[in-house]
């Protein structure tokens, strides 16, 4: 069987995870505790970081891009990643957006600190780390709105991994209570239809031991 071996608030480990149920392609999850360093799982992914994907014939792969583009490389039924070069190219274009500018800005200075700093044993959360967050996200969610507003999904006309990518930040963020939804209505409609699909049930299943998240991040209706 193939496995994902994910934390359940990464969200580079929800983007694959959504990615692998968008094709329609089964798998088992298996939590990896990444601050323990087990050796046999450096020896598969030295970086020591989730996501890693373990196909049923022993490929395993790390990264979550890596992993994506595999994903729509080896089972091209269901494209994830354009059709088209133009398609194409502007989805690679959003998912470094938010795996990277979004990351780095919003969900890093959010949910690293707040949550993860503890159990890597890196100190207390950085104030002013966390006020950073907060306040980058406004131009984020404004973004996210405005090409909703502006293109059937945010990469073009269907459904694609930049909506995959964006949605697996903001549902990390969403779970801990920490999405403004009042900035953009057009970014909050575009985040009901993604997340009422299939491919998010099992993320809205998905509890942290210590941490509630706010009623409305399994009503598909908010």
């Amino acid at each position: 069987m193939r496995i994902l071996f994910h934390l359940p608030l990464s969200p580079f480990a929800r983007k694959v995870r959504l990615a692998l149920a968008e094709k329609r392609l089964p798998f088992d999850l298996r939590i990896e505790r990444v601050w323990d360093r087990r050796e046999e799982f450096l020896a598969v992914n030295p970086a020591g970081t989730v996501p890693v994907l373990q196909e049923s014939n022993g490929l395993s792969i790390a990264d979550s891009y890596a992993i994506c583009e595999y994903l729509d490389e080896a089972y091209p039924d269901i494209p994830l990643l354009g059709r088209t070069l133009g398609e194409r190219a502007e989805v690679r274009r959003l998912v470094a957006w938010f795996d990277h500018k979004f990351h780095a800005e919003v969900t890093r200075n959010l949910v690293f600190e707040k949550q993860m700093k503890r159990l890597l044993g890196r100190g207390n959360p950085d104030a002013a780390a966390i006020r950073a967050g907060y306040a980058n996200l406004k131009p984020h969610l404004e973004y996210i709105g405005w090409l909703a507003e502006t293109r059937a999904w945010l990469a073009g006309p269907q459904l694609g991994l930049a909506d995959l990518a964006a949605a697996a930040q903001l549902s990390t963020l969403d779970y801990i209570g920490d999405v403004d939804w009042s900035i953009s209505d057009a970014a909050k409609d575009w985040y009901a239809r993604v997340k009422s699909r299939p491919s998010f049930r099992p993320l809205l299943g998905d509890r942290v031991t210590g941490v509630t998240p706010p009623p409305h991040y399994e009503d598909l209706d908010f």
